[in-house]
């Protein structure tokens, strides 16, 4: 072989070294860590549940998803937790929708900020389960009253979130921005809003978090659903029906979908966005 011939060789060679996956090189795989405590928890839970030897309080991890594969083939779980998701979107577009009307108000006249702040300060803390008699009272026992809810644990987060991005936009992007002669709808889409957008995703992140576990609170604990029933009431039954193992598979699923939400949803707007402008790292 010439040296030529064995040069090349020798360059394909470390070629396929680097581009192979070695464990270090998978190591370094944000998902794939996150599977390893996934693995290293359902491996916890299993050992926890075989010492504790009581089914009927603390089911083991296999039979746990034993109980999950059959409550979603036959069961109707994941149609239950399609019915939570659908109500879930419908109160958080109302909310985000109210939130950005409110922001854009603020940002624009000072007593409107004010107002802004001073609801904020007033709701924000109050639990939004804490309103949910009231809500049974005025609207029933449906899905009227889980939005109220949803959008309330929304609502003032969100806002908050995105009427803090918005001030602190820097006076520079600002004046860059009027020098071009951007005025009212082109200036808060060009500079405002790719400048708060870590702020307005932090918030939307927050948001998602407590309505999501507004509505299955809401289901599990006063039994309030939707017209077709959503996830917390598939809890809320199995409870009932002394049925562990199905709790345990209705809690995995709600922690499956905010995982799904958090790494997958959010992640991949985040790389689209704040990652690749580099506002965050």
């Amino acid at each position: 072989m010439s040296e030529l011939d064995l040069g090349a060789a020798t360059g394909l060679h470390r070629r396929t070294v680097r581009g192979s996956l070695s464990p270090a090189r998978l190591w370094r795989h944000t998902g794939v860590r996150r599977l390893v405590i996934l693995a290293g928890l359902a491996a916890i839970w299993q050992v926890a549940a075989l010492w504790q030897n009581n089914p009927l309080l603390f089911p083991t991890f296999t039979d746990t998803a034993l109980a999950f594969i059959e409550a979603a083939r036959s069961e109707g779980m994941l149609w239950s937790a399609l019915a939570s998701v659908f109500v879930l979107l419908k109160g958080y577009a109302i909310a985000i929708v109210l939130a950005l009307v409110l922001v854009s108000g603020a940002v624009a006249i000072p007593f409107v900020r004010d107002v802004l702040q001073t609801l904020t300060a007033m709701f924000n803390p109050l639990p939004a389960i804490a309103l949910l008699p009231l809500a049974m009272m005025w609207l029933g026992l449906g899905e009227k009253a889980l939005l109220l809810v949803l959008v309330h644990s929304v609502l003032w987060p969100f806002a908050l979130a995105a009427l803090s991005g918005f001030e602190q936009v820097p006076e520079t992007q600002r004046l860059v921005g009027r020098n071009y002669g951007l005025r009212g709808p082109s200036y808060v889409v060009r500079i405002l809003l790719p400048a708060a957008l870590p702020s307005i995703l932090s918030g939307l992140k927050i948001g998602w978090a407590f309505a999501w576990r507004t509505l299955i609170a809401a289901e599990l604990v006063f039994g309030v659903s939707s017209s077709q029933g959503g996830l917390g009431w598939f809890i809320y039954r199995s409870r009932n029906e002394l049925l562990t193992d199905r709790v345990f598979a209705g809690l995995a699923c709600v922690i499956l979908i905010g995982l799904v939400v958090e790494m997958v949803i959010f992640r991949f707007i985040e790389r689209r966005t704040v990652l690749r402008w580099g506002l965050q790292r």
